[in-house]
């Protein structure tokens, strides 16, 4: 079987760097599909999102906040199935920020991996490398670790400017020196440097922030970024593309989900979707060649 990366270069190839994020919010589903499908009203409108965009697409992800309690962890699932079943090439993301102490991780590698057969997920990195190690040591999923996130409050902490012990490995400089910079750009470092023994890491940088994307970017090299806030969240998008593509005009997963799963809720919701994420497509495709 194909790895995530190797599945995610192919999409990457195709040019294809659209990840539609199906945050599939209960609440937010178009009326017609709740009264006839009732309960499964959630797998119903994702299969017919997936059905008008995967001929665009270059990753889904599947937020698990959006897919609580019974019915939900059953919409989760039968989404899952439908994906690995109809569309067995396409680099599938879980969301969920997983991370715990090591032990615990082991159980939350056989949640999403064994159980909901995620090929990829979002970790966070707070707890350390030999926390994360269970995520880490699975060599064909891929481990996408948050470095600069979309949110506005994100600046609250990663941002904050620490003083580390240069590590010749890791910073390039004399280890008996000591350097300051934002806790990011650490965390970027040490996913570049330290982490990423298996080749199977990518991080998470957001277009709401595109100076620092830019220097996650020449930190992690050619390695895949995937970059939220495009879309709802008003991330500008050529900028991003400039300063989020690597060195082949490739490594971007760029992620939106309310504007193009919600673009419009009526009963032609799926044919909006599949335009939302053509135009998406479109635009980014002009943006690499202005760059």
């Amino acid at each position: 079987m194909p790895t995530f990366m190797e599945l995610l270069q192919a999409k990457q190839e195709e040019g294809k760097f659209v990840c539609v994020g199906l945050d599939s919010d209960p609440a937010k589903l178009p009326p017609h599909l709740v009264s006839r499908y009732e309960g499964g009203a959630q797998y119903q409108f994702n299969r017919q999102i997936i059905e008008a965009t995967a001929g665009i697409a270059g990753a889904y992800k599947l937020n698990r906040a959006f897919y609580g309690g019974e019915r939900g962890y059953e919409s989760l699932l039968l989404t899952m199935r439908y994906l690995r079943n109809s569309y067995p090439d396409m680099p599938v993301i879980g969301d969920g920020k997983w991370n715990d102490i090591g032990n615990t991780n082991l159980g939350y590698v056989n949640e999403v991996f064994d159980e909901l057969k995620f090929l990829a997920i979002t970790v966070n990195p707070y707890l350390g490398m030999e926390a994360m190690k269970p995520f880490l040591d699975c060599k064909d999923k891929g481990i996408i670790i948050l470095v600069r996130t979309s949110n506005p409050g994100a600046g609250e902490l990663q941002d904050l400017n620490v003083e580390v012990a240069r590590d010749p490995s890791l910073l390039g400089t004399a280890p008996d020196t000591v350097g300051v910079m934002p806790l990011y750009e650490v965390i970027t470092r040490l996913v570049a440097e330290k982490w990423n023994y298996n080749e199977n890491c990518c991080v998470v940088a957001g277009a709401t922030s595109t100076f620092e994307l830019a220097k996650v970017r020449a930190i992690v090299g050619d390695m895949p970024i995937l970059i939220p806030g495009i879309g709802a969240q008003g991330g500008d998008l050529e900028t991003t593309v400039r300063v989020g593509a690597n060195s082949k005009g490739q490594g971007m997963i760029i992620n939106s989900s309310r504007g193009i799963i919600f673009a419009r809720q009526t009963t032609h919701f799926a044919e909006a979707a599949g335009q939302a994420a053509q135009q998406l497509h479109d635009e980014i495709t002009a943006a690499l060649v202005a760059a």
